[in-house]
């Protein structure tokens, strides 16, 4: 290759499996023209990482996975070079691709205790399976991020929970599963991003830690990642003011976090590969096209990842570039995509032949999480007094944001038969004053909070009126509340110390339901604890 075919290798643009021709078309020319090194795949161009705003609707469409195996078959055959395929796929290709299986959140596996570490190995080698199934070589996860800030916006429930070393086992689990299986996986987001309160898709989140702080608690998943000889690191956009002589510059653009920091005191010779080049916190920097991707380059990361300007950023970087630095990126490319198997003679790529999932044992792979991370947070002989309030008919279920045709109310509705009533988003204050009237002649009260949302913006969608509600029934009945959704909707719900007992549940998935169901029938020992602290009191 010649120098500026080789910088094309780092351009990692993003493209959307439900597009329009000419916009595949456009994609196509530029693998032709710049032979770029890989892409990037998101459902649409409505989705959340190129429509931070809001404003475009994702439509959804039941063809997704099919379609994206075909463009991607599409998309090698008229590569000049094999081309990495990548996508970001935490809790698997669900997370991007309609009607394919969904895996627990990483704070959901945080729940599991460390001895169950072999489930979250099952999660990267299941997810690995699915990913190779499409004809994906390299999933952008897991996060090694410590989740220590509540108030974050955009990690929470994506990270696998506050403790350090249970943050580091877990991550090198999740990437065994997937290296097992072939496929290419990262850490993010360098140096750390759980303890910020800005979505670096909108700003700039400032980490105010100084380099010993960081080395002990930030940094230490990342360190034993590199130990263990991780085939990327993904640099997040965060300002770390400290490390920079006080300014306040986004580390994937910072030679002191990238070059002296991760490289030289770190020692990681692996691949470095930027964040998003299209999120705000450093999109809006330059007005010259190109500017931005060589900045990212030059501070060290090897691949531009979802890089808008792909002909300028050749450009930019082939005028100011060494061709050692060329030489160092595109070796540590090569090596990554030597691993993946698609260096080879000639570039012949084809659809792959499995057309299905093995959706039965994901299922009975959710079962196993469900039970090993189902947490009881707090009990007051919960089922005794229960069964003795269905003898006196005093028992009632409640279902918030779902019908009671759930999962959880039907598992409970032979052995404990009771009135059932429901709550579903933008009922009005009238509705929830006749739902209270209507528990008068009730004492005892099973509450299913499934949370609207994983993030904790506007109080996760959980509506005053109901946040109000919930208030009251504390205090007036003897109420057991299920929570299906981020354990952190435990701090905004008000007087949540007087329920009588509260069992978190992570997830809405039917496996989680029923774990519930059986966990209240039988008084089961629950096996996990909260990965974060929650300060509900």
């Amino acid at each position: 290759m010649t120098l500026e075919q080789k910088i094309g290798q780092f351009f990692f643009p993003a493209v959307f499996i439900n597009d329009t021709e000419e916009n595949i078309q456009e994609t196509e020319r530029l693998i032709k023209e710049y032979n770029i090194g890989g892409l990037t795949f998101f459902h649409s161009r409505a989705s959340a990482a190129t429509n931070y705003e809001t404003k475009k609707k994702v439509v959804l469409n039941d063809d997704s996975y099919h379609k994206l195996k075909e463009l991607i078959v599409r998309y090698q055959k008229c590569a000049p070079t094999p081309l990495l395929i990548s996508i970001d796929a935490e809790w698997g290709l669900a997370m991007r691709v309609e009607k394919t299986p969904q895996y627990p959140y990483a704070i959901t596996l945080g729940a599991l205790a460390e001895s169950e570490s072999h489930l979250v190995y099952e999660v990267g080698k299941q997810i690995g399976l699915d990913l190779k199934s499409a004809g994906i070589h390299y999933n952008l996860a897991p996060l090694a991020d410590i989740n220590n800030n509540p108030n974050n916006p955009v990690i929470g429930y994506r990270s696998f929970g506050q403790n350090k070393e249970k943050v580091a086992v877990f991550a090198l689990e999740y990437l065994k599963g997937m290296s097992d299986v072939g496929i290419l996986g990262c850490l993010k987001h360098f140096p750390g991003h759980g303890n910020t309160n800005v979505d670096s898709h909108l700003g700039l989140p400032v980490l105010e830690e100084n380099l010993d702080q960081l080395l002990d608690n930030e940094l230490y998943p990342f360190i034993k990642g590199i130990e263990n000889n991780v085939d990327s690191i993904m640099i997040g956009h965060l300002a770390v003011p400290a490390l920079n002589e006080g300014k306040n510059i986004s580390a994937t653009l910072s030679k002191p976090i990238i070059e002296t920091l991760l490289r030289e005191q770190l020692g990681y010779d692996g691949l470095v590969i930027s964040d998003a080049l299209n999120m705000h916190s450093v999109s809006k920097l330059y007005t010259k096209k190109g500017q931005l991707e060589w900045e990212a380059f030059n501070a060290g990361n090897d691949v531009l990842c979802f890089a808008e300007n792909v002909a300028e950023g050749i450009q930019e970087i082939y005028n100011n570039a060494t061709p050692e630095r060329i030489e160092a990126s595109f070796n540590r490319l090569w090596k990554c995509k030597q691993k993946a198997g698609i260096i080879k003679s000639e570039n012949t790529f084809s659809e792959t032949s499995k057309d299905d999932f093995d959706f039965e044992y994901t299922n009975i792979l959710n079962k196993k999480i469900a039970e090993h991370c189902i947490t009881k947070i707090k009990d007051s002989n919960t089922t005794e007094m229960i069964f003795d309030a269905k003898k006196r008919n005093s028992l009632a279920k409640i279902s918030i944001y779902k019908t009671v045709d759930n999962a959880f109310f039907k598992s409970l509705s032979t052995p404990l038969s009771s009135a059932e009533f429901e709550i579903n988003l933008g009922d009005d204050t009238d509705s929830i004053r006749e739902l209270e009237t209507a528990l008068h002649s009730f004492d005892t009260i099973i509450i299913s909070l499934f949370v609207p949302k994983a993030k904790p913006l506007n109080n996760f969608d959980i509506e005053e009126p109901v946040l109000h509600f919930l208030e009251e029934l504390f205090s007036s009945k003897k109420c057991i509340l299920y929570v299906f959704g981020n354990p952190y909707a435990l701090q905004v719900i008000p007087n949540l110390k007087n329920a009588s007992g509260i069992i978190e549940m992570y997830q809405d998935f039917i496996e989680f339901q029923e774990t519930a169901a059986k966990q209240l029938l039988n008084n089961t020992i629950c096996k996990g604890s909260l990965p974060v602290v929650i300060n509900y009191l």
